[in-house]
């Protein structure tokens, strides 16, 4: 048996020298193995995950198994966006429901290896922190202390995973206004660059003709 290991898209794995190179020389039918990985992988649309394929060379067999995809991946994935925050201190990229992180917990829970379910939260909401997601609104932060207190323990121990339209209504209302503040702030700093960029050209002019003086030399007297 022979073990090939992916990175693919999910629903949109492609041909490449890669899995040509591995799958080729065992008379594997490439195209089909391709349509059944994006068969595999078709609920995880526009997700990187890792894929690992078993091949029998004589039978010609292959089985495809679906490994979890990244955490980042999964949040990313619900908030509907490609990238994370890159200043996750001073931009955030998305609001997610208690409900969400609850969902994105129940899929990495097995290959988290977390003792608890309740753990395997915890887990996802320092994820949440470092890209740069807020929480019901809140730092994530903020999520875990009022955890610790007991708030959203019923909704963690029933893995409650929908959320409620009227809730995510007022999640996306309040989080437009994040948006707005930061594309404020965003503008009003690269207006002061310019401006500093501007102030330093202007400066650069007014000392080029004095640089030039100095380096004029004295015409020589004529005899």
């Amino acid at each position: 048996m022979a073990l090939i290991k992916l990175l693919v898209e999910g629903g949109n794995m492609t041909p490449g020298p890669a899995v040509a190179q591995q799958l080729g020389p065992m008379g594997i039918n490439m195209g089909k193995v391709i349509a059944d990985v994006n068969t595999a992988t078709a609920e995880f649309k526009g997700v990187t995950l890792p894929v690992h394929l078993t091949v029998d060379p004589e039978t010609k067999e292959v089985s495809i198994k679906v490994l979890s995809p990244p955490t980042s991946e999964l949040i990313k994935k619900e908030l509907k966006i490609e990238k994370a925050s890159s200043e996750r201190l001073k931009q955030k990229v998305g609001n997610f429901a208690i409900e969400q992180v609850i969902s994105v917990a129940k899929a990495k829970h097995a290959s988290l290896l977390s003792n608890t379910f309740m753990a395997s939260v915890k887990s996802i909401i320092g994820t949440c922190q470092a890209l740069g997601v807020l929480i019901e609104s809140k730092d994530p932060k903020e999520i875990l202390e009022e955890i610790s207190e007991g708030k959203y323990k019923e909704e963690i121990e029933a893995q409650k995973i929908d959320v409620d339209p009227e809730k995510r209504k007022e999640l996306d209302e309040f989080f437009a206004g994040v948006e707005s503040e930061q594309d404020a702030v965003k503008k009003a700093e690269e207006a002061e660059k310019a401006a500093e960029e501007e102030k330093k050209a202007e400066a650069a002019t007014k000392e080029t003709p004095d640089a030039e003086k100095k380096e004029e030399k004295p015409e020589e007297k004529k005899e």
